[in-house]
């Protein structure tokens, strides 16, 4: 009697994806685009990318299960990481802002996504910095080094002000308005506070050398990023009712430092793309896909979206247009970056198996 033969194993490549820490900022930069899109009055491509982002977030949050579930050591020695452990604080604000693009026609998804991502942000916005403080490394002298700090750190930010931008925008329905317009400012002044931290360090790293000698990496675009969803989320700050008692102390405080910060961001840019010119054509670095060039897309993107809405809710029109502009490259880079991502997963599907 001929036994029957076993099913055969997936090969290695096809098992459980090694899903990176950062996955989570393909949703992120997908769901802004969205938004720039739906404000140019595209509303049909904005619709279709809303599509693409919810089911990306349904997809990553299931591997991300998975990958706790089956490799928790992994997962902890990247929440650890202090170049890997604030990634994870992108799925924080991939909930708020594909929460924000369905406010318009269901704001029950907004509530639903603002309040799941809370207690994530409360255990991964004290979680990640505490663990890499309780793992201090002694350099010589008996000396603590410093942490090497790099974009990713801005998540800690960006997070903060996805929160910010989900409370201002339930605060428009009426509902809790006072209530949610006070977390709106609470959140805004927290993510601000960390800005003003973090850019310190960074800039001084930057300005050491770091780890940065062939051109700042994909992720610190991230810096710039940060400044445009703290503008972001002021705009919306100053377009809540103004009879809200919390306008009255932060108004002024809100709407001076969100334009300062859109100026500094607005600064970044050039020196961003003089250090990738540095690092591609004069270093001669390949340019392969990564999922840290969606840390270049959701900036881009954030930009748009924050310069068009601060210029036009503030009778700022050259702003305005600006961000309708900016809306065209970003649209542009997530279209390249996207192709290099299929291109990546074609070629992944072709590779032949490497074990049993």
């Amino acid at each position: 009697m001929t036994r029957p033969r076993p099913f055969p194993r997936a090969p290695t490549h096809l098992r459980w994806p090694n899903q990176p820490p950062a996955a989570f900022a393909f949703v992120m930069a997908t769901g802004i685009i969205s938004i720039a899109l739906l404000d140019a009055g595209w509303v049909g491509a904005s619709q279709v990318l809303l599509v693409v982002a919810s089911l990306a977030l349904v997809l990553l949050t299931a591997g991300l299960v998975g990958r706790i579930a089956t490799r928790p050591a992994l997962v902890l020695a990247d929440f650890r990481n202090p170049h890997a452990g604030f990634g994870y604080l992108t799925m924080v604000a991939a909930l708020n802002v594909v929460g924000a693009r369905f406010h318009d026609t269901d704001p029950a998804i907004t509530w639903t996504l603002a309040l799941v991502s809370i207690p994530l942000w409360l255990f991964l916005a004290y979680g990640v910095p505490l663990s890499m403080m309780l793992r201090t490394e002694i350099g010589q002298g008996g000396r603590p080094l410093l942490l090497p700090v790099d974009g990713t750190w801005f998540l800690w930010v960006v997070s903060t002000q996805s929160l910010s931008v989900a409370a201002a925008t339930l605060a428009a329905d009426g509902k809790s308005t006072s209530l949610l317009s006070d977390a709106a400012v609470a959140f805004w002044g927290i993510g601000i506070m960390l800005y003003f931290s973090l850019t310190t360090l960074v800039i001084l790293r930057l300005l050491a050398g770091g780890e940065n000698r062939g051109g700042i990496v994909p992720t610190n675009w991230i810096f710039m990023g940060a400044t445009a969803i703290t503008v972001l989320a002021g705009s919306m700050i100053l377009n809540l009712p103004a009879d809200v008692p919390v306008l009255g102390v932060a108004a002024p405080t809100v709407g001076g430092i969100s334009y300062l910060l859109w100026a500094f961001g607005l600064w970044w840019v050039p020196l961003l793309v003089a250090f990738g010119v540095w690092r591609h054509l004069v270093h001669r670095e390949p340019l392969r896909y990564s999922t840290a060039l969606w840390s270049i897309v959701f900036p881009l993107g954030m930009f748009s979206v924050a310069t068009y809405r601060f210029g036009h809710e503030n009778a700022m029109p050259l702003l305005a247009v600006l961000g309708q502009w900016a809306t065209w490259v970003a649209v542009a880079a997530w279209a390249l970056v996207a192709a290099g991502m299929l291109l990546a997963v074609i070629r992944v599907l072709r590779k032949p198996p490497t074990g049993p």
